[in-house]
């Protein structure tokens, strides 16, 4: 399974619907994020997230990492967000 990947003008809204679609199918997801804003917009979906499967009995727990990766031949660094149940 691929990172979801977020930018800083994702909607964070539609990133919790998709968070709690994979969330549900697969039981954890992975969110990427590289700057300040889109870090932003994740952490944003995720508490949206976190009150869209509460009611099914789910809390979630996240663990930040760092990922290095290429964005057009350029080394970067990302904020890995690994989103599990508890």
């Amino acid at each position: 399974m691929d990172a979801l990947k977020v930018s800083s003008k994702s909607h964070p809204k539609a990133v919790a619907g998709a968070l709690a679609a994979v969330l549900r199918e697969h039981g954890r997801v992975e969110v990427q994020a590289v700057g300040a804003g889109a870090v932003n917009q994740a952490i944003k979906a995720i508490a949206i997230c976190r009150g869209y499967v509460a009611p099914n009995g789910i809390n979630l727990v996240v663990t930040p990492a760092f990922a290095e990766i290429e964005i057009e031949g350029e080394e970067r660094t990302a904020i890995r967000l690994i989103v599990e149940p508890r």
